[in-house]
């Protein structure tokens, strides 16, 4: 229903018709009759004209009211309802990249860190909380009223793998609900995750289906939030967390006809603001959250702040607000979500009554059948929790939850639930003395209600901020990490755990990003049915990787806290979907260069990539390239990004006496280097890599040739060694030249910075730029010893302790292109957990240049490791005063300090891909990382991230195992020293920093690597091939403008969908950058986003029919209830886009190829 009390809601504003001149002196007021007879006279002699206005005036409302029809949101059953947007300001026109001004708020999260004293007091029968109670005439003017919503948490993936959960527990579920809430209109369900839903739709029989849908378009069953799975917060990147939720909202759209308004979430370890923002612009109205510290529940709680506005902490102009209901208590299972005390509250639980499944309550008192002779002290026992919970909130509008993991099972749980909790509400209702009314509801039911007494009753308080959203309530910015449940049990460990599938989940992130992009240019470039067969054919494992994508972003999954098994399911969806986008991606290549233009999906294809991964468990490998004399191999390499790329890349030959050639056959400098692996004495394999500088258009496709005996070219030059073992047990490998270290320091360097090592250790020890700025680099390999710690918690028995001891073997390659320092270092242990390159690159004009690149190659195997925590510490001579950033789900950064009064690991906190420190002077050092991770700054000037972990034991939450399935992986980071070149960005108390362009563009070359693809055979030297590239962009894009996904929503209907429907999908992210760290000289692009794009020219050969403006979820075209600013709507109809920083839009567009 509207809720006209809303800012921005209201009917026509009354105008006022001022004359445009002075009047004259004002005449005595003429006779009435006079006054009659003078107006009688002028319409008379004017009534044709009068007629003739009155016509057009009706003309042109008829016009207006007939021709402009807003459409109305497919927000499901009931009522639609739009979200009136806050009071709109002046659109500001931004310069190239505006400071973004700190949101106004009424709380913040940092403010609730410096407030808390973290005692964990303990408060009685809420023994988080406090002896909470109520005088009894709190709700004579406004009852109480108590939606009791029943609800399933069915993981996809814990204990149990999706599939084994799906056939023992989550379709019997789902055929009780549909079941039970036939026989009663009164009885309501919410239902969560459609990777459950799907699987059940395609088997449910038609009659199952129907009833479905009808219990839903009654409204007693609501979809909530309606992602493929709930996703994790704190590891899963926005480009994935997009996805999941498309995928789910667009199946549920397609299959039952609703589109979620309402997010759910009680189980994800920790919350985001990302998650807050992206809902939003998904057209989301609400957010339900329960995992967060419970200090901080504690103090919302004590000052009725429970529920909330959350605001995104860069937007000063209120455009991101979404209305929050945070949950009060320990858990999400009936004994703790009825009331404070749950030993009263387990006695409502008729589930735990004998003869069912579940366990009785642990407090001693067991639920009982409700009767005619016990309802009335049943009711008022139950009405007294209801009432000590609504003390929490504003408002007498109560939220109860009613549900647990993997609940309502069978009809008999269902019809236990469901009956007694029926007689408590007839009683509670028949009786008006008590002033409440309770009844099953949705969540959607909750919100309305809440939303409706909320525009009735003020609950402002003096001096709020608040918000336009809605009245009320507090304004809140910041985010809920790190997670605590009890005493010191911190769950940071999950940041961590399973370190070789959060790896494995961005590279299938990146792939599928770039299929994406191929298939759409494919559809796009496309005129006739032969050329639509390859990804015609290709659309059913698009849609399976994406949804294997999707599936691992459960929070469960790619969190790495399932049972080994479970990992095994997740890690093998994930590889075979890998693999079937490597064959597409190979394939299309064909099409894309004009190889064959009817390739299609059955015949195997001419290219291969340049690494292959033999199994779901292992890392990938370089596929040896054989280039026997008079033969050349081709390799073409895809640029996934949206600015044309010089970068150096690598390939692995056989031999080294190989030529490098570009598509018109001129010579290419190259380098060879001997391969490298982790071996205490076999360090170097008899393999070598190839370098060389590529340029590669951007989205587009480059050819190169390694020719062997192409004798109008110089052969790639070897790179010269140095060798330093303290076993004398390496030897210089053919052909290489090879030298010793017998320093106490090494150093290598370019054009730009020169990095000093130890030579006792192998570390890192200084930076010195070449313009003479230097910082102090003290690398550290260390281990907490951990006997605490299990696959959520993160609980170290004291300090790390450095592993690495004076000795070890050392390389350093230094050649045209690449200077390296390979170090196995001498541990304790006989075979170290950990070796490691630093790369430096002397490629000109290319962002590696200003890269220092870290690798290591980990392997936590074996008992000697047991209870360990491996991680890579970075001492520093910043004065960061232990503050420094880190980045939340790789779209924004986020404030981060360490506090004394909490644990050593309630200071570890999410790395999805950055972290950064800086002091006052603005002097800043960065690392982004190819994979999630933890990361914490301990002591001044320290950051160190964690590499991997291996615990024996389960840390009590439920997994019953745990971690010890490690795998020897490698894990990337790249590494920046700036200086500011103007005025510093001064950290300020939750003032917003930024990332600089030049540290964005180092991320998006480390998260959206070049794709190298290998042709399977030969071709003989004699013979030059056509030049063959592809360049699908007009002219690149803006440095701070990022595609994040370019692709066709329903490849599996693309064919049927009606010419005139946009059948393609862009979504765009406008990047943030600090202007105070820009130095034009390191960029390749200066091109910044000042200027709309136009996007009618912004393909080259394909023309962009139309474009319509839509949420990120690709469902709602109505723009104005997303919260964007005006140009987001205004502009698009003629194809001129302009987007805000940290803004993230999607239009819908119709493409066909240019005749």
């Amino acid at each position: 229903m509207p809720f006209s009390s809303r800012r921005g809601a209201g009917g026509w504003r009354q105008s006022s018709y001022l004359p445009t001149t002075k009047s004259a002196n004002k005449q005595p007021r003429k006779p009435r009759k006079r006054a009659a007879a003078t107006f009688r006279d002028f319409v008379l002699s004017n009534f044709f004209k009068i007629i003739l206005c009155f016509t057009f005036l009706f003309f042109i409302f008829i016009l207006f009211r007939f021709t402009y029809v807003p459409k109305p949101l497919p927000l499901g059953p009931g009522t639609p309802r739009r979200r009136p947007s806050p009071p709109r300001k002046p659109v500001v026109h931004k310069s190239s990249n505006d400071i973004l001004l700190p949101a106004a708020v009424d709380i913040t999260t940092k403010g609730l860190y410096d407030k808390i004293q973290f005692s964990d007091e303990d408060g009685g029968s809420w023994k988080q909380g406090w002896r909470v109670g109520y005088k009894g005439n709190e709700w004579d003017e406004e009852k109480l009223k108590v939606f009791v919503v029943p609800h399933s948490h069915n993981d996809p993936g814990w204990k149990l793998t999706v599939d084994e959960y799906y056939d023992r527990q989550s379709r019997h579920i789902l055929d009780t609900i549909v079941e039970t809430l036939a026989k009663d209109s009164r009885r309501k369900f919410i239902w969560e995750e459609m990777s459950y839903l799907e699987r059940w739709w395609r088997d449910a029989s038609e009659i199952k289906r129907e009833s479905f849908i009808n219990l839903v378009r009654n409204r007693q069953l609501e979809i909530v939030g309606g992602g493929w799975v709930m996703n994790d917060e704190a590891n899963s990147h926005y480009f994935a967390i997009i996805e999941q939720i498309t995928e789910g909202n667009m199946w549920l759209n397609e299959t039952v006809g609703v589109i979620p308004k309402n997010s759910w979430s009680i189980d994800p370890f920790g919350y985001s603001s990302t998650m807050a923002y992206l809902l939003r612009r998904m057209g989301f109205e609400n957010m339900l959250i329960q995992r967060t510290h419970y200090e901080l529940k504690k103090e919302l709680a004590w000052n009725k702040n429970l529920e909330y506005v959350w605001r995104q902490s860069w937007d000063s102009e209120e455009r991101t607000d979404i209305f929050v209901h945070m949950m009060p208590f320990y858990s999400y299972d009936i004994p703790h979500t009825c009331g404070p005390e749950p030993a009263i509250c387990c006695q409502f639980d008729f589930a735990r009554m004998p003869g069912f499944i579940y366990e009785s309550c642990p407090w001693g008192q067991n639920p009982v059948e409700t009767n005619h002779e016990n309802v009335k002290e049943r009711a008022i026992k139950l009405l007294d929790q209801y009432r000590k919970k609504s003390t929490l909130y504003r408002t007498n509008t109560l939220l109860v939850p009613l549900g647990d993991d993997f609940r309502y099972i069978n009809i008999n749980e269902a019809e236990a639930q469901f009956r007694n909790y029926q007689l408590l509400f007839d009683y509670i209702n028949s009786d008006p003395s008590l002033n409440a009314e309770a009844k099953f509801g949705t969540l959607d039911e909750y919100f309305e209600t809440l939303r409706d007494e909320a525009a009735r009753i003020d609950y402002s308080r003096t001096n709020e901020i608040g918000s336009g959203e809605i009245r009320g309530f507090p304004s809140l910015s910041g985010d809920f990490f790190t997670y605590a449940d009890r005493n010191q049990d911190y769950w940071s460990g999950y940041y961590v755990s399973r370190p070789f599938f959060k790896g494995v989940d961005r590279v299938l992130e990146q792939t599928l990003r770039g299929s994406e992009i191929m298939l759409s240019f494919l559809y796009g470039n496309c005129q006739r049915v032969q050329c639509e067969k390859l990804p015609t054919g290709f659309s059913h494992k698009l849609t399976a990787a994406r949804r294997n994508l999707a599936l691992f972003q459960h929070h469960d999954g790619v969190t790495g806290t399932a049972k080994d098994h479970v990992v095994e399911d997740y890690g093998s969806r994930m590889h075979m979907s890998l693999q079937d986008l490597h064959i597409f991606m190979s394939k299309a290549i064909e099409v894309l260069l004009g190889i064959d233009h009817k390739r299609n999906d059955q015949n195997p294809a001419v290219f291969e990539p340049a690494q292959i991964r033999s199994k779901y468990d292992v890392q990938p490998m370089q596929r040896t390239i054989t280039v026997h004399e008079g033969t050349l191999q081709t390799v073409v390499i895809f640029n996934p990004l949206e600015q044309m790329r010089n970068e150096v890349v690598m390939v692995v030959v056989d031999k080294p006496d190989v030529t490098i050639l570009d598509m018109n056959w001129t010579c290419v400098e190259g380098q060879v280097s001997p391969e490298i692996q982790h071996h205490k004495s076999k360090i170097f394999t008899g393999r070598h890599r190839v370098y060389w500088k590529a340029s590669v258009p951007a989205m587009g496709l480059q050819t190169y040739y390694i020719a062997n005996g192409f004798v109008q070219c110089a052969k790639a030059k070897l790179a010269t060694l140095r060798i330093s073992s303290s076993s004398n047990q390496l030897s210089c490998p053919t052909p290489y030249t090879c030298g010793y270290l017998d320093s106490e320091t090494v150093e290598i360097g370019n054009g730009h910075q020169t990095l000093t090592f130890d030579l006792n250790l192998g570390l890192l020890q200084k930076i010195r730029r070449n313009d003479g700025y230097s910082t102090v680099l003290v690398e550290e390999i260390s281990m907490y010893s951990s006997t605490e710690s299990g696959a959520y918690l993160f609980k170290p028995n004291g300090e790390a302790e450095p592993i690495t001891k004076t000795g070890g073997q050392m390389v350093v390659s230094e050649g045209l292109l690449v200077h390296e320092l390979y170090s196995y270092p001498k541990t304790a242990t006989e075979n170290s957990p950990v070796s490691h390159f630093t790369r430096i690159y002397t490629g000109k004009n290319t962002i590696q240049e200003f890269v220092i690149e870290k690798e290591y190659h980990v392997e936590l195997l074996g008992h000697e490791f047991n209870d360990r925590e491996l991680i890579a510490r970075y001492k520093t001579d910043i004065d960061n005063k232990r503050i420094f950033y880190s980045d939340l789900n790789g779209f924004q950064m986020i404030r981060r300090e360490t506090y004394d009064k909490i644990p050593l690991q309630g200071n570890y906190y999410p790395m999805p891909s950055l972290a950064f420190m800086q002091e006052s002077s603005g002097k800043r050092f960065s690392v982004h990382t190819k994979q999630s991770s933890g990361v914490a700054s301990l002591k001044n000037g320290w950051l160190e991230i964690m590499l991997d972990r291996r615990l024996v034991r389960d840390d009590g939450r439920g997994l019953g195992q745990g971690v010890m399935d490690n795998r020897p992986m490698n894990i990337a980071f790249h590494i920046l020293v700036e200086s500011n070149v103007s005025s510093p960005s001064v950290p300020v108390l939750d003032h917003p920093l930024s990332p600089s362009l030049l540290s964005h563009l180092m991320g998006a070359h480390l998260n959206y690597p070049l794709h190298i693809f290998v042709a399977k055979n030969p071709e003989e030297i004699s013979v030059q091939p056509p030049a063959r590239s592809f360049s699908p962009l007009a002219t690149p894009l803006p440095c701070d403008l990022h595609i994040v996904n370019f692709k066709v929503p329903r490849p599996l209907k693309y064919s049927r969908q009606p010419f005139e429907e946009p059948k393609f999908a862009l979504i765009l992210h406008r990047r943030q950058w600090d202007s105070a760290y820009f130095e034009k000289d390191r960029l390749l692009c200066s091109i910044m986003f000042d200027e709309p794009i136009n996007l009618f020219k912004m393909f080259e050969g394909i023309t962009v029919a139309n474009t319509r403006p839509t949420s990120l979820n690709l469902l709602h075209d109505d723009v104005d209830t997303l919260g964007y600013s005006e140009h987001f709507g205004d502009g698009a109809q003629e194809g001129h886009i302009l987007i805000s920083p940290m803004e993230i839009q999607a239009y819908k567009l119709q493409l066909k190829p240019r005749g």
